[in-house]
């Protein structure tokens, strides 16, 4: 295996373990090794933020296939996000 190679499976397999763990702080999925729901929103902003980061430092240094990558997983983990807070937030009050 190329050197290039091993690094660009490096990249794919970071965003996909901080896409996993933000997943698991939303609570979306099971922690691997109690098999329970832990969920910690606030981490999950965490690991998208670093997500981001990310995004940002690289920008003009990925391929279309990592920037694609990077780009589906931070909205999708947006919205997952989005979605959690709007769970605990009271509902809103109707004007009339």
């Amino acid at each position: 295996m190329t050197e290039q190679k091993q690094i660009d499976e490096y990249f794919f397999s970071l965003i996909i373990s901080l896409s996993a763990a933000a997943m698991q702080q939303l609570g979306k999925i099971a922690n691997p090794v109690t098999n329970k729901i832990e969920k910690s929103v606030e981490q999950a902003k965490i690991s998208i933020d670093m997500l981001i980061m990310l995004r940002e430092k690289t920008k003009g240094n990925l391929s279309v296939e990592e920037n694609k990558l990077l780009d589906s997983t931070i909205s999708d983990l947006q919205l997952n996000y989005v979605d959690e807070c709007e769970k605990h937030s009271p509902p809103a009050s109707k004007i009339n």
